[in-house]
C-alpha cells in the first residue's frame, strides 16, 4: 500500500471524518455486519473519500497489531505541530490549558492522555521529540478521536519550551508524589500548563526545575503512584472543574 499515517478503530476514523480531515482512503472489513462500520462507509462516500472493502487479514497486516475493529483510514496530509506553532495556539485560546508529557513512551498511555485532553478541552498536548511515544495507529485508536481534536506539539527542547510558555504568561504545575501541596489546593483557573512525568521515573530533574510549583494527587495509605494516563485525567478534570 502507499505511504501515509494510518488511523485505526471506529471512534478514531469517525472523528477524522467528522473533523473533515484529509483522508486518502477508508478500509473496511468487507464481511463485517457492524452497523457503525456501515455508517462510516456512508460518511466516507459523502465526504468523497475512497472506500475499499477488504479482507480482514489486510486490516490486520496494515494495523500492525492495533485493534482496528474492522476499519482503518489513511491520512493524506497529517498536520504536524512544533514549538513554532505554540504562540498561535495560545493566542487563539481565551485561557490556555496545556498538557506537557515528559517522556511518556507507551502509545497506549499517549492515546489515553490525548483522549482525556480532548474531553477536558485542552488547548494542546506538548511532548519532546526524543524518548516519547508517537502517534501510532495504536495511540490513535486508544485516543478515540482525541488525536484529531487536540494538537500534539513535538518540541526539540522541552525545558526551553517551558521557559517560553512562562514568558507568555503560562503558569506550570508539575505532578510529583513527593510534593507537599495537594493538587486540589492549586489554582488552575488561569492560563496553565500541567506537566506529567513518564512511566516509572516521573518528571525529569530539568523538567521539574522549570515548573513554577509542584503538586501531588492525595492518595490513601499504601499507594504511591498512579498510571500516568489516570493521573493526567484526574489533573485535567480538576482544572476543568475549577474553570467551570
Amino acid at each position: 500500500m502507499s505511504g501515509g499515517d494510518w488511523i485505526a478503530g471506529i471512534n478514531a476514523v469517525s472523528a477524522a471524518l467528522e473533523a473533515g480531515q484529509d483522508l486518502a482512503e477508508v478500509l473496511i472489513d468487507g464481511k463485517a455486519k457492524n452497523p457503525r462500520l456501515t455508517e462510516i462507509g456512508s460518511a466516507a462516500k459523502a465526504a468523497g473519500v475512497a472506500l475499499r472493502l477488504v479482507p480482514l487479514d489486510v486490516l490486520d497486516r496494515q494495523g500492525a497489531g492495533a485493534r482496528h475493529q474492522g476499519v482503518m483510514a489513511r491520512v493524506q496530509s497529517m498536520r504536524t505541530y512544533d514549538e513554532h506553532d505554540l504562540d498561535g495556539l495560545i493566542e487563539a485560546a481565551a485561557k490556555p490549558l496545556l498538557l506537557i508529557l515528559d517522556g511518556v513512551q507507551d502509545p497506549h498511555n499517549l492515546g489515553a492522555c490525548l483522549r482525556s485532553a480532548a474531553a477536558a478541552g485542552a488547548t494542546a498536548v506538548i511532548v519532546p521529540k526524543d524518548r516519547a511515544a508517537s502517534l501510532t495507529p495504536t495511540a490513535r485508536k486508544v485516543a478515540a478521536g482525541g488525536a484529531e481534536r487536540v494538537p500534539l506539539v513535538r518540541v526539540t527542547n522541552l525545558a526551553r519550551t517551558m521557559k517560553a510558555l512562562q514568558d507568555a504568561g503560562i503558569w506550570i504545575v508539575g505532578l510529583a508524589g513527593e510534593a507537599e501541596a495537594s493538587l486540589y489546593s492549586v489554582d488552575l483557573k488561569g492560563s496553565m500548563a500541567i506537566a506529567m512525568g513518564g512511566e516509572g521515573e516521573g518528571l525529569r530533574r530539568l523538567t521539574r526545575e522549570h515548573c513554577d510549583y509542584l503538586a501531588k494527587i492525595p492518595m490513601a495509605g499504601g499507594m504511591e503512584s498512579l498510571n500516568v494516563s489516570v493521573a493526567t485525567g484526574i489533573c485535567l478534570f480538576e482544572a476543568l472543574r475549577q474553570r467551570s
